[in-house]
């Protein structure tokens, strides 16, 4: 397995007593390793709750414990996604695992996420959100019902709700940045 990519650093900024700004917080942002894919590794940044939002409100991303951002809110999440197995053998394997784990969610609905494990990448799914995707190392495959695109260092996919999935074919990990904003259909 490639070697993993380095822990995040988080840097806050707030105000001090006499209403300065000044950095509230320097530390590796909190992170949640994915039982259904080894190697995969999302980092809940920083969300926000209702839009417009204070400058003064805590991060929200506790309250975010799955994808989908707090009721009305945005979500800050870098995601690390490990290569599938080249080994094409090997790949349906790993990926027969991840339609498992997936199809056991099913039991566990998030709301405002639709997973679909018996499509043609068992990461399928779709949310309730607007996401900003940025690729900030490596290169992935987003994968749509129709088509998929190599997405490289410093491409961006605007993700307006379509059903998608992720598929690293490289042998290095792939980070990228998800903003993601509530959004009606």
């Amino acid at each position: 397995m490639a070697a993993p990519l380095p822990l995040i650093r988080r840097l806050v900024t707030g105000f001090d007593a006499a209403g300065k700004s000044t950095f509230v917080e320097d530390a590796v942002a909190p992170y949640k390793d994915n039982p259904a894919r080894p190697g995969h590794r999302s980092w809940p940044v920083w969300a926000t709750s209702q839009l417009p939002v204070s400058v003064h409100e805590p991060d929200h991303g506790p309250d975010a414990p799955g994808i989908m951002p707090p009721k009305g809110g945005s979500f800050l999440k870098i995601v690390d996604i490990a290569p599938e197995p080249a080994d094409p053998a090997e790949r349906e394997r790993a990926l027969e695992r991840m339609r498992a784990v997936h199809r056991e969610g099913q039991h566990r609905p998030e709301p405002g996420v639709r997973r679909h494990p018996d499509a043609s990448h068992p990461g399928m799914h779709e949310t309730d959100t607007i996401d900003y995707a940025i690729v900030l190392a490596g290169e992935v495959y987003a994968i749509m019902e129709s088509g998929e695109k190599l997405m490289k260092t410093g491409d961006v996919l605007i993700q307006r709700g379509t059903n998608h999935a992720w598929s690293n074919r490289s042998d290095a990990p792939c980070r990228i940045a998800f903003v993601l904003v509530e959004a009606t259909r």
